[in-house]
C-alpha cells in the first residue's frame, strides 16, 4: 500500500485554498505518495471521513474559491464540545484522530490553517504525529510570513466596494462607511482602502476619536468635498473605549468582531448633520471578502504553499509551518509560531500586526487619507 499524504483545511474559508490541495496533490503523485483530504477540517479526522484525491481530478481546481474539502472552525480535538444529557461537556478525543490516521496508514499531515488549527498541530505532533503547517488566513496576521495566500483576493473585493460606494456617496453627499475584516489586525483595511481609494482608513493599530473625525469631515466639507468614504477594520475601536464584539461560547475563539462600522454611523451622523446636513450610511462587506474566484496572485502563492509542504515531508521536517518570509522559502518551528502550550510560552513571533512606521502608512499620510490619529 503506497504511503500517504492527508491534507485538512481547518478555520475559516478563503481564496487560495483549493490552490494549496490542487498543489500538494500533484506534487504528492510525484514524489510517489497517495493524497487524501479531511473532510470539514478536524472533523473529517475524528469520523474518518476522507476523500482520495488523484493529480487529473484536481487539475484546474486552483480558481475556485473556498475549498472543496469544506472548512470548520468549531472543532477543537483536544477541548471537543459535545451536549450529554442537556449539559454542555468538554473531552480530549484526539486518541480517536491518532488511530485513524494509523489506520489510513498516513505517512503525513498537511494542516491548512490559521493559529488555533496549528495549535492543534502542534499537539499532535506531541502525539507522534507528522505534522507540517500551512499558514492560512485572509487577515495577513501569522507571524514569520510576508503574505498570505487568501489576502490579495480579499482586499480586491474592499477595493472594488469602496469604488462602489464612493459613487453613491457622491451622489447624495454621504459620508458613507465600508467596514472590513481583519481581527486585530488592519493590514485588509490598510491595503484595501488605499488600492480603494478611501479618504479615511480606522485601523485596530490607531485608535480613533469621534471629534477627530468630525473634524476630518467638516474640514473636507468646508474644502468643496461634500462626500467621504470611509474604510474601518473591524478590530478598530475608538480611544479608551471596548472592542465591538459579541460573544459565542459555540465556537473556541469565542469573541466575534462585529458591528463598529454601524456603531460609527450612528456617532457620526449624531455629530456631523447639525454641522453639514450629512447623512452616514454604513455597509458591512462580511464574507464577501473570502469568496469568489481566487485571484491569480492567491493561486500562484497557494501552488507554492502546497510545494513547500511535500518539499517538507520529503525532507521529513516536521513540527514545521513553511512560509514564504523576508522574500524567502523557509520552515518555522510550531512552538514558535503559536507557543510552548506546556510551559506558557507564547508565540516568538507575535502577531503580525501594521507596523506603523511601514511604507503603506507613510503612503496613506503622504496621500492625506486620515488615520484616525
Amino acid at each position: 500500500m503506497k504511503k500517504r499524504i492527508a491534507i485538512l483545511t481547518s478555520g475559516g474559508d478563503c481564496s487560495g485554498l483549493n490552490a494549496v490541495i490542487e498543489s500538494v496533490v500533484r506534487c504528492g503523485e510525484l514524489n510517489g505518495f497517495e493524497v487524501i483530504g479531511f473532510k470539514d477540517g478536524y472533523d473529517g479526522l475524528l469520523y474518518n471521513d476522507y476523500m482520495k484525491f488523484t493529480t487529473e481530478g484536481v487539475r484546474d481546481l486552483c480558481r475556485r474559491g473556498g475549498s472543496v474539502l469544506g472548512n470548520s472552525n468549531k472543532t477543537n480535538l483536544f477541548h471537543y464540545r459535545e451536549v450529554k444529557d442537556g449539559k454542555v461537556v468538554y473531552s480530549d478525543v484526539s486518541v480517536v484522530a491518532v488511530a485513524n490516521l494509523k489506520k489510513d496508514n498516513v505517512e503525513a499531515l498537511v494542516i491548512v490553517g490559521g493559529d488555533g488549527s496549528m495549535t492543534s498541530a502542534r499537539d499532535f505532533m506531541r502525539k507522534g504525529v507528522n505534522v507540517v503547517c500551512v499558514p492560512k488566513t485572509i487577515d495577513n496576521d501569522i507571524p514569520y510570513t510576508d503574505r498570505s495566500f487568501g489576502y490579495t483576493t480579499a482586499y480586491f473585493h474592499i477595493a472594488d466596494a469602496l469604488q462602489s460606494l464612493k459613487t453613491t456617496g457622491a451622489s447624495h453627499k454621504r459620508v458613507m462607511i465600508l467596514e472590513v475584516m481583519g481581527r486585530h489586525a488592519g493590514w485588509l483595511a490598510l491595503e484595501g482602502g488605499l488600492a480603494g481609494n478611501a479618504d479615511a482608513i480606522l485601523l485596530p493599530e490607531i485608535n480613533y476619536t469621534i471629534d477627530g473625525i468630525v473634524k476630518f469631515l467638516k474640514e473636507r466639507w468646508d474644502n468643496g468635498h461634500p462626500s467621504t468614504t470611509i474604510c474601518v477594520s473591524e478590530g478598530a475601536h475608538e480611544r479608551n473605549k471596548e472592542l465591538v464584539a459579541q460573544i459565542n461560547e459555540k465556537y473556541p475563539d469565542s469573541v466575534k468582531l462585529g458591528g463598529v462600522g454601524a456603531l460609527l454611523a450612528k456617532q457620526l451622523e449624531d455629530a456631523i448633520a447639525p454641522i453639514t446636513g450629512q447623512e452616514v450610511r454604513s455597509t458591512c462587506l462580511g464574507y464577501v471578502q473570502r469568496g469568489g474566484d481566487t485571484n491569480p496572485v492567491d493561486v500562484v502563492l497557494g501552488f507554492r504553499y502546497g510545494a513547500l509542504a511535500v518539499d517538507a515531508i520529503v525532507a521529513k521536517q516536521y513540527g514545521k509551518m513553511v512560509t514564504v518570509y523576508n522574500h524567502k522559502d523557509t520552515m518555522i518551528d510550531l512552538v514558535d509560531i503559536v507557543g510552548n502550550g506546556e510551559t506558557g510560552e507564547t508565540s516568538k513571533g507575535g502577531k503580525n500586526n501594521v507596523d506603523l512606521n511601514c511604507r503603506l502608512i507613510k503612503t496613506a499620510r503622504s496621500l492625506g487619507i486620515y488615520l484616525g490619529d
